[in-house]
Formats: structure tokens, C-alpha cells, sequence
């Protein structure tokens, strides 16, 4: 907290430092064991009418009434990870956009709409890095004007928790009545160790598609034709990612695999998703044994880290990716339009294999 020379707490913020990243302490009335202050930390994503709004690294919105604060400062960004590669969230937005294309997309400004028939949000949503060259709330309704026209939902998807995401559009959206539907992370690790933790995979099969042995362990039932476009990523090509599919074979006679995962390799980076296993298989280190193989292959194409997208409630996948060296680099979330009607676009989602970045 900022103290005072004199030895006294003060508060050193004021509404002209919205959007900047804040440390606040407040007084509460009734506090858990006794508590009389709350310490938030967060960027300051707007002050009116005499209340401040603080949006956390994890994106939950904090209101904080002027009247009770103590002390408060603007601090420095959050500091660098100290263990796995070092990027940007703009580096990663855009690297983990090429990793799960959409069957459509069109640009308004610097935003990508994107469309694939409603398979996953990330693939239906707009991705908005930058200026959309409209006021914010002609941009929304052009963006739902266009999902509308394909019969699907609007949908925006944001960050928050890093140097350079979008906690002040986050707060616009919740103001103009956007419903934040998910929250996930994307984590981060080096590449090397992944495939170093893989003491046997020669029972891991790679393919450049996904059949329909893969298809068979997939939880999202049937998929169609955008979906296998999604998955695939499309024809291999100099300069475009590179798509690789793992199974591990079950017993003779199952109906599914073991096993199954992707990942696309994207120059330095390589992507990680839809690793599932057969519950009755868990703890035989399938999933180890898929992630490695992908990440050897990952290393002979030239990458060397790793992202994977994983749901804040999937304690298992969050403790697997952990063990592989894995740590969270920021949140993001997917805003949908308010009071969607029939007329606006109302295809549903099927809902998302848990931690498997395909939300």
C-alpha cells in the first residue's frame, strides 16, 4: 500500500487512471474473522457516480465504493513469468487463432469475425485485437447483424490477466448487457520437457487426419463437415501450421481408442488439444505418453514451446499440465450479445470437452 511519509496510509489514484493496472485497500464492514480491509489488485477499468470497478487477472469484476477507500496506487504490470517461454497476449491470440481456423471469417477493422456452423465458440466468435474502425457500439451491431445472417449467436471473445488484454472491453461489454458464458486459461511451457516425459511412445500412432477410429474417442459427437475443417486445419502448406492427430489403439475389439490428442505446430509454438482417454485407461499414463509423441514431432518441425487451453474447474487436466511444466498466462472468456432472439441467431453450441482448448 502507498504510505505516506508521515507514516499514514493514502490513496493515490484517481478516475483519470482508468485502464491502468491498480492496487486498492478498502474498509468492509463485516469481514470474515474480524477482517476490516480488502486488498484488490486489478486494472481499473472504470470510476463513476462514486464507485471504482476493478477487473481481476482471472476477469471477475470487483466494485469497490469510493467512500471506503484506504490506499491506493497504480503498480507496475504483472511481472514476467519466470519459467517457460516468454510472448505476448497478442503473439498468442493470434497463434492460437491459426491453431483452431474457423470455416469462415470476414474483417471488421482490425477484429476477425469467425464462423464455422457453430462448432465451439472459439471458432463462432469475434476475436478483437485491435481497433474495429467504428464506435464500439456500431461495431457490435454490425457483429451481430453478421452472426445473425448465419444463424448463430454473437459471440466476442476477450482477455484478461496480461500486458496488452482487454479488461476495459470486457467492462464495456458487461455494461452494454454482454453475458460472459466461459472462462478458461491458456497456459504456457517449454516443449522439450514434455517430450522428454515420455519413456514409451511406440504405441502412439500420428496421423495427418482425423479418422474415424480418432472420431470415435472424441466427446463431441457427430461432427460434421465444418467441424472436420476446425480439427484438420486444412491442406499443409510452407509457411501455414502444421496438423498432427495421435492415437493410442484400445484392446481388441473396443469400440474407441484408448487414447486420442492434437496438435498443430505453428513456427516456435505448438498447440495442444482434445487429449481424452478412456476413463477405464486413466492412470496408465496415456495422456503423458500422447502429449510426448506430439511434442517430438512438434520438435523435429523446428517448434519450441507449448500452449494448451484449459477450463479453471478441470482440476485433473490442470494438475497433469502442471506436472508437465505448464503454468497459466492469462484468461479469456467469451461474451455473448444480450437478449439473443430467433430472428438474431439462435444455433446452439454443443457443449466442450472439458480442458481440451476447444471451447
Amino acid at each position: 500500500m502507498e504510505i505516506s511519509a508521515a507514516g499514514r496510509l493514502e490513496v493515490r489514484i484517481t478516475a483519470a487512471d482508468v485502464g491502468k493496472r491498480v492496487s486498492v485497500r478498502s474498509l468492509i464492514e463485516h469481514g470474515p474473522s474480524g477482517e476490516k480491509f480488502s486488498d484488490t489488485v486489478g486494472v481499473l477499468t472504470s470510476w463513476d457516480n462514486g464507485v471504482l470497478r476493478i477487473t481481476r487477472k482471472s476477469g471477475e469484476s470487483v466494485r469497490v465504493a469510493e467512500s471506503t477507500l484506504v490506499a491506493g496506487k497504480v503498480v507496475p504490470a504483472a511481472p514476467a513469468r519466470r519459467r517457460g517461454p516468454a510472448a505476448s497476449y497478442e503473439e498468442l491470440a493470434r497463434i492460437t487463432a491459426r491453431g483452431w481456423r474457423p470455416v469462415e471469417s470476414e474483417r471488421l477493422g482490425e477484429w476477425e469475425l469467425r464462423a464455422a456452423a457453430g462448432f465451439t465458440r472459439r471458432a463462432n466468435s469475434v476475436l478483437p485485437l485491435g481497433d474495429p474502425g467504428l464506435p464500439l457500439d456500431d461495431a457490435l451491431t454490425a457483429v451481430r447483424h453478421w452472426y445473425a445472417a448465419r444463424g448463430l449467436p454473437a459471440y466476442v471473445q476477450t482477455a484478461t490477466g496480461a500486458e496488452g488484454t482487454q479488461e476495459l472491453l470486457c467492462a464495456e461489454l458487461e455494461r452494454r448487457g454482454w453475458v460472459r458464458e466461459v472462462t478458461a486459461e491458456l497456459w504456457t511451457g517449454a516443449l522439450a520437457p514434455v517430450a522428454d516425459l515420455g519413456d514409451d511412445t511406440s504405441g502412439v500412432l500420428l496421423s495427418r487426419d482425423a479418422d474415424g477410429t480418432w472420431l470415435a474417442r472424441y466427446r463431441r459427437k457427430g461432427v460434421g463437415q465444418a467441424a472436420l475443417r476446425v480439427l484438420g486445419g486444412g491442406t499443409p502448406r510452407p509457411g501455414e501450421p502444421s496438423v498432427w492427430f495421435a492415437t493410442v489403439p484400445g484392446e481388441e475389439g473396443a469400440e474407441a481408442p484408448a487414447a486420442i490428442g492434437r496438435c498443430v505446430v505453428d513456427g516456435r509454438w505448438a498447440g495442444f488439444a482434445a487429449v481424452e482417454v478412456d476413463p477405464a485407461r486413466r492412470r496408465e499414463g496415456l495422456a503423458t505418453a500422447v502429449m510426448a509423441a506430439l511434442a517430438a514431432r512438434a520438435l523435429e518441425e523446428g517448434a519450441s514451446a507449448a500452449w494448451l487451453q484449459v477450463e479453471t474447474d478441470n482440476e485433473g487436466a490442470r494438475a497433469l499440465y502442471g506436472r508437465l511444466g505448464f503454468a497459466p498466462h492469462h484468461a479469456y472468456h467469451h461474451y455473448r450479445a444480450p437478449e439473443e432472439t430467433a430472428s438474431e441467431g439462435s444455433a446452439a453450441y454443443s457443449s466442450a470437452p472439458v480442458g481440451d482448448g476447444t471451447s
